[in-house]
């Protein structure tokens, strides 16, 4: 397991900054962690960026929410050249970030269950929409269809088509658990799926949350304490 101690830094000033603190991460986990196979596969040494720094550049990408694929790699290229002059082009990157997706998931859990491991026995609780069309399209829309359904987000008080995001964050707000369901899933339902790998904790949720069995069953069977807001 990683030593916080040794990611310490006292500020983080620019993006160039983030990339070198990922990258080093990102790099220490991945030797430590994945088969000897997959970092010495057949053609590695064809390939102009290694695997870390192609997490490295998702992983920053997803934290600064752009949008535009095309965009974000015209700022790699015009204004990070000199911690990636290999960078290649857009088409064999995304190919080989499709490729390392297992590997990916790998980095994920170990960060994860790493920052859980400084958490404390608290969670909360929390679902929020995810719309996959216009609500007035949604009759005549195939995306997802047979997957998504409808349901209504209360806090919005809106009716939407699409799926619904059911999470448990540390007090912190790091995200430790997801489960996406069809919109129209009762937040209560997903609660077991979210708990599974817990035992002895507390969870703080909404009154959206409250049920007469789904609270005295969980601190039966699990031990774990369903507290509302």
């Amino acid at each position: 397991m990683l030593e916080l101690n040794n990611y310490y830094i006292q500020k983080v000033e620019n993006l160039t900054d983030l990339f070198t603190i990922i990258f080093t991460i990102v790099d220490d986990i991945y030797n430590d962690i994945i088969p000897i196979s997959i970092r010495n596969r057949r053609n590695i040494k064809d390939s102009k960026l290694c695997d870390s720094e192609i997490i490295t550049i998702s992983i920053v990408g997803e934290l600064l929410t752009i949008d535009s694929e095309k965009a974000f790699f015209s700022l790699l290229s015009r204004e990070y050249s000199k911690l990636f002059p290999k960078l290649g082009d857009r088409t064999r990157f995304n190919r080989t970030k499709r490729n390392l997706h297992s590997v990916i998931n790998e980095i994920r859990e170990y960060i994860s269950l790493y920052i859980q491991s400084y958490s404390n026995n608290i969670r909360v609780i929390d679902s929020m929409p995810i719309p996959v069309c216009e609500f007035g399209r949604a009759h005549f829309s195939k995306c997802f269809k047979g997957e998504a359904s409808y349901g209504v987000c209360p806090s919005k008080k809106q009716t939407y088509f699409g799926f619904k995001f059911h999470a448990l964050t540390t007090i912190d707000g790091f995200l430790t658990d997801y489960v996406i369901t069809p919109a129209n899933v009762d937040d209560r339902n997903a609660v077991w799926d979210l708990c599974d790998k817990y035992n002895s904790i507390s969870i703080i949720g909404d009154k959206g949350y409250i049920n007469k069995r789904l609270t005295p069953e969980l601190k039966t069977e699990k031990d774990i304490n369903l507290l509302f807001l």
